[in-house]
């Protein structure tokens, strides 16, 4: 049962980062590709449906965490509460620079909340990098299991880190350029005119740097937590994970170069799974390791609920689940195809 939890959990954090991730993506590359009024609009109208909806995935991974791993959730809760607020308020400038831009027709106003948008987009890609990569690098958990994190020390890993260091900073950057390529790739797929051809164009300038953090990511990621490819050492099928990463990377860039905007996409959605995937596969059974203390591995036998609270979420989620992948694919049927360059509010 708690092996069935943490890949749901897992499974629910790809879907988030995969679906919120175009729209994040979109906010990072709004103000380089949609330079006029209208292309604004295109961008807005495009993610308009979905953008709150995708957010549910985020939700309902943290309620998740608090039934079926309440100490991880104490745990990861208290001792990352500055960056969880951070990550809050940024949620929420988002949330409402999407919803007050269309508000007034002043082009100061909307000038303002374009830039808000931005900004809580190129952040908050930057933070949830910046997270990945303190769950991986592992945090200083104590005898009582809690931790407490500084934004930053002396910026290097050892028995004192901060969430801010050379590793974290580096996950956090190859997050913002990874959904920026996913967030060109779904404009170019959603939007016409010249809209769509800036947004391939940046994808392809943005793809050869993406390329790189991603191959650098393995080696800093062993030298930052030398225990992390013993599962795939231990299960050598486990390395068709990078493997299915790179083909990911080579679709993209393949499709993108045709001109083959559902491919490319596609293509963009799957290095996004098997990322998160390779990092998930990399921990288990650990949820949150420790490093330079006498404290323990936060594991999945340690944090799991009881066995009724396990057996009735099993009930709950399922149900629930199911409203929302229904839900999802309602969406994405009523607001299939492109964006007309004319869009206003939500229209397709």
């Amino acid at each position: 049962m708690g092996t069935l939890w943490f890949w749901i959990v897992a499974l629910m954090l790809v879907a988030y980062v995969v679906l919120d991730g175009f729209d994040i993506g979109v906010g990072i590359v709004y103000l380089f590709v949609a330079r006029t009024e209208d292309e604004r609009r295109q961008a807005m109208s495009s993610i308009g449906p979905f953008w709150d909806g995708n957010e549910v995935w985020l939700l309902a991974a943290g309620g998740t965490l608090f039934f079926a791993f309440p100490l991880l959730y104490a745990s990861a809760f208290s001792g990352f509460y500055l960056p969880l607020m951070i990550v809050l308020w940024l949620l929420i400038l988002r949330g409402v620079s999407i919803e007050l831009r269309s508000h007034s027709g002043d082009p100061l106003w909307r000038t303002f909340f374009d830039a808000l948008f931005a900004f809580a987009s190129i952040l908050l890609a930057i933070f949830f990098g910046t997270a990945l990569a303190n769950v991986i690098r592992g945090v200083p958990i104590g005898p009582d299991d809690y931790f407490f994190l500084p934004l930053w020390t002396n910026w290097r890993i050892g028995p004192h880190p901060g969430i801010l260091d050379w590793y974290t900073v580096t996950g956090g950057v190859l997050a913002l350029v990874a959904l920026a390529v996913h967030g060109a790739l779904y404009l170019a797929l959603k939007t016409e005119g010249e809209l769509e051809r800036r947004s391939r164009a940046f994808a392809l300038k943005a793809w050869p740097v993406l390329l790189v953090l991603t191959l650098a990511g393995l080696p800093l990621t062993v030298l930052a937590r030398p225990h992390a490819l013993q599962n795939y050492i231990d299960h050598p099928i486990s390395f068709l994970v990078p493997c299915a990463l790179l083909a990911s990377l080579a679709v993209v860039i393949f499709a993108t170069g045709r001109h083959s905007s559902q491919a490319a996409f596609l293509g963009s959605c799957a290095y996004l799974a098997t990322m998160m995937a390779g990092a998930v596969i990399g921990l288990f059974p650990v949820l949150l390791p420790t490093v330079g203390t006498d404290g323990r591995d936060i594991t999945i036998a340690l944090a799991l609920a009881g066995p009724h609270t396990l057996r009735v979420g099993l009930v709950w989620w399922t149900i629930g689940i199911l409203l929302a992948v229904l839900y999802f694919a309602l969406i994405q049927w009523l607001f299939r195809g492109k964006v007309s360059q004319h869009a206003d509010g939500y229209g397709h």
